[in-house]
């Protein structure tokens, strides 16, 4: 088919030709930027916690007044956490991945002397069982033994922490990070000015949250510390998932018996913890779906709207084609083309348009950069969308018959 017809024609109409361009142009743009942010979402919700999250449930008590040991009483109501039918392994904790509420996090360092820490982690806490009842997998190395666990309240006391070597679990993640030739094993670093003996290694276990961003998710260290039930919370690892909610309101009768005079914060699952926590990562993605959807439409429509005013404005026009031996097949293509070229023009704006919409948005959200290949699949779907909202008014274009055509000059 040739293109100088159509280009002739558009030169004619060049405010509609332009302002559609300038419509896809934009939607092309947002549309571009909004699917990169909705994978961003996606892939956030879907980030790997490296715990085995529908067996941990996570429960919280508070004490009325001061207890005598609350050392003693976490002792007691970890005996009877674990002699719950139904209940494989309990520790107490200070802190589960992707919870809103606050993190504790530290600096790790090669040496004492070094100025700039090495990487920022998070630092997990934990009475014995704590590996097993989070389901944390060990690729190197081993698990803390009973003798290397300390109370939370000697340290500072008793234990001096700047003259004391503590053993430390780190994920892959650390390890790579301290020591990329794969030596960090039985290497010492540096919490501060307390010497931190690396045991083993973990291979994956996510932070409290993601402020920090996601090349650092994974950065995360375990010390033996014992934490009373004041100090941090419960958590439970069910042998069956079914029944879940059940252990709950065993656990929670448990733990009345041990110490009746407290309050409960919470039982929850882990799975309901972690569904809040992405809820307004969720919440975001489906808004901007409405968005391109609603500017899809939009689009669509407008191309409709003006594909049908240039048939009706092009009556006589495609009737003496008609009558000229133009079959339906070369109207029908005609139209397309035109569109096509209209779209394409758009299109082109819209990349350059998305690319700096990204290079506003990075350095305004500190968001990463626009992968390039958005840019060729939003341009195929609104080409594909394009040749199927003109569709319709060229095939009742081409539908015209010559004689009904030729009557209205």
């Amino acid at each position: 088919m040739e293109i100088r017809p159509i280009l002739s024609t558009l030169r004619r109409h060049k405010t509609a030709a332009a302002l559609l361009a300038l419509e896809v142009a934009l939607t092309c743009a947002i549309v571009c930027n909004a699917l990169f942010l909705i994978g961003q979402r996606i892939e956030a919700v879907g980030k790997p916690s490296g715990i085995d999250e529908d067996r941990v449930l996570e429960v919280r008590v508070n004490g009325i007044g001061s207890d005598a040991n609350t050392y003693a009483i976490t002792n007691e109501d970890l005996a009877a956490l674990r002699a719950i039918p139904g209940v494989e392994r309990a520790s107490a904790i200070n802190q589960l991945p992707f919870r809103r509420r606050g993190s504790w996090n530290t600096s790790l360092s090669l040496t004492r002397e070094q100025e700039v820490p090495t990487l920022n982690a998070a630092q997990y806490m934990g009475t014995e069982d704590l590996v097993e009842t989070l389901g944390l997998r060990i690729a190197k190395g081993r698990d803390f033994t009973t003798d290397e666990y300390v109370d939370f309240a000697r340290i500072g006391n008793e234990i001096d922490p700047t003259k004391a070597t503590f053993p430390v679990l780190v994920t892959r993640a650390v390890a790579d990070k301290l020591y990329p030739d794969g030596s960090t094993l039985g290497r010492t670093v540096y919490m501060g000015s307390t010497g931190l003996r690396v045991v083993g290694i973990v291979e994956s276990l996510a932070r409290p949250n993601t402020f920090q961003g996601p090349l650092t998710q994974q950065y995360s260290i375990i010390l033996p510390v014992r934490l009373s039930y004041g100090e941090g919370f419960y958590a439970v690892r069910a042998k069956d998932p079914s029944r879940r909610k059940e252990i709950l309101g065993a656990v929670v009768a448990a733990l009345d018996k041990v110490a009746p005079n407290r309050l409960h914060d919470g039982q929850v699952t882990y799975e309901e913890t972690r569904r809040e926590y992405f809820q307004d990562d969720r919440a975001m993605a489906w808004l901007l779906v409405v968005v391109c959807v609603a500017l899809l439409v939009v689009t669509a429509l407008g191309i409709v709207g003006l594909a049908s005013f240039w048939v009706q404005q092009r009556t006589k026009q495609i009737g003496v084609r008609r009558a000229l031996g133009a079959t339906r097949g070369q109207i029908l293509r005609y139209f397309q083309v035109e569109n096509f070229l209209i779209a394409g023009i758009g299109i082109v704006l819209g990349m350059l348009l998305a690319y700096g919409l990204n290079q506003l948005l990075m350095g305004t959200y500190e968001l990463p950069r626009l992968p390039l290949w958005y840019l060729p699949v939003g341009a195929v779907v609104l080409w594909l969308l394009g040749q199927a909202a003109v569709y319709g008014p060229a095939r009742r274009a081409a539908s015209v018959p010559p004689a009904v055509a030729t009557r209205s000059v």
